[in-house]
This record gives structure tokens, C-alpha cells and sequence, in this order.
């Protein structure tokens, strides 16, 4: 038939150089390049796996300080308790001595203030005794008209004064 001949006379050259291009193609790309791009995502995949063990080991490493960071600070919060309780214990020491002191200060004016106040009572009590001497033996006089010896007035007031 002529027209497959003209067919295969008309595209025999455009199938060889399709070939030949597609060939070139593969070649090029598929061994020279195909190997370049492979090297490079081998060479990504091995830094990244290096990128994720130095994480992993700079995470262990940060937990580690981290717990060495809790222990001292836990170790410094006990220290700071203990200065606290020592200090505590040393304003209560001062605070019980200082109290101790201001309580007797304040029991020794306590003492000289009742001392005061007995020795004024008992210079009230004298002076209504002798009030009471005068008030009685001038209210028998002018009651009964009869004279009352004084001693005998003191006595019975001095009775009288004591069961009040």
C-alpha cells in the first residue's frame, strides 16, 4: 500500500530523531541527574536524622539540668526554711527574754504601786480611825451627857473597824 509506505517514509525520520531525543532524555536525566537528586535526599535524610538524635540528645541533656536545677532549688528551699525557722526561733528567744524582762519591770512597778496604795490605805484607815475616835466620843458626849475615856472610844473603833 502506498500510503503506509509514504506513512513510513514521512515519519521514519521523526521517529528516529524522537528517539534519539527521548533516549538522550532518559539518559541525562534518569543516570546522570536521577543519581544527583538521590545523593542529595540521602544526604537531607542523614542530616536530618543527625538533627534529630542532637535534639533528642540536647532534650535528655535539658531534662538532666533540669532535675539538677529542681534538686538545688529544692535544696534551697529547705536551707531558706531552716534560716527562717532559726531566725523564728531566735526573735522568739529574744521576744520571751525582752517580755521576760518588760514582765518583771512591770511586776516591780506593780509591787511599789500596791505598796503605795497600802501605805495610803493605811494612812486612810488611821486618819478614819482617829476621825472616828473624835466622831464617837463627841457624839456619846452630846448623846448620853456622859464623858467616854478615850482609850475605851479607840478600842471600840479599832472592834468595829475590823469587822467591816
Amino acid at each position: 500500500m502506498p500510503q503506509l509506505d509514504q506513512i513510513l517514509q514521512t515519519y521514519a525520520s521523526q521517529i528516529f530523531w524522537l528517539l534519539l531525543v527521548f533516549g538522550t532524555i532518559y539518559f541525562v536525566i534518569g543516570k546522570g541527574m536521577l543519581s544527583r537528586v538521590e545523593k542529595t535526599m540521602e544526604d537531607r535524610d542523614h542530616r536530618i536524622a543527625e538533627d534529630l538524635a542532637a535534639a533528642e540528645h540536647a532534650r535528655v541533656a535539658a531534662a538532666e539540668t533540669e532535675h539538677g536545677w529542681q534538686d538545688i532549688l529544692e535544696a534551697s528551699k529547705g536551707d531558706a526554711l531552716r534560716a527562717t525557722q532559726a531566725a523564728k526561733e531566735a526573735v522568739a528567744k529574744a521576744n520571751a527574754s525582752r517580755l521576760a524582762e518588760v514582765d518583771a519591770a512591770l511586776n516591780a512597778k506593780i509591787a511599789e504601786g500596791e505598796a503605795a496604795v497600802q501605805k495610803a490605805l493605811d494612812a486612810a484607815r488611821g486618819e478614819i480611825e482617829g476621825v472616828a475616835n473624835e466622831l464617837a466620843g463627841d457624839l456619846v458626849g452630846r448623846l448620853s451627857g456622859a464623858k467616854v475615856d478615850a482609850a475605851n472610844i479607840s478600842q471600840t473603833v479599832k472592834a468595829v473597824m475590823g469587822h467591816a
